[in-house]
């Protein structure tokens, strides 16, 4: 059985690569690399998108990482069940990190984030149950 720590370093490398393109995106305009001609940022409307999802990040994703301590804590982390959930969790931010940052139907966004919404839910509900 695999440990509940792996999904959540998972979301940890998900949020560094997201730093490593929120660089790339701001080069032009806070080190002059890779201007157009005119002096512009060629990435300026993905930089603000990549700068948003990366907020996102750091708001649900919270009570993901709260209930996977909890669950390591409580031993409950061989269960199947928990492991499943915070991998729903993990490709759907991902999910919604691609449409957010590549797309720009907030249906899809929505309907993508509720994917990592319920696996967090289904989480703490099932913890409570278990504690």
């Amino acid at each position: 059985m695999e440990s509940i720590v792996i999904p959540m370093v998972v979301h940890i490398l998900l949020c560094s690569a997201l730093y490593a393109m929120l660089t790339v995106a701001r080069a032009p305009k806070v080190w002059g690399i890779g201007n157009r001609s005119d002096g512009s940022n060629p990435y300026e409307s993905v930089q603000v998108k990549i700068s948003a999802n990366l907020s996102n990040q750091f708001e649900w994703p919270l009570f993901f990482h709260v209930a996977c301590i909890l669950i390591v804590l409580k031993d409950l982390e061989s269960s199947t069940f928990y492991i499943l959930m915070a991998w729903i969790f993990v490709a759907g931010r991902v999910l919604h990190s691609a449409v957010q940052i590549f797309h720009s139907s907030i249906i899809l966004r929505g309907v993508v984030f509720t994917i990592n919404f319920v696996a967090v839910l289904a989480m703490w509900s099932k913890l409570v149950v278990d504690i």
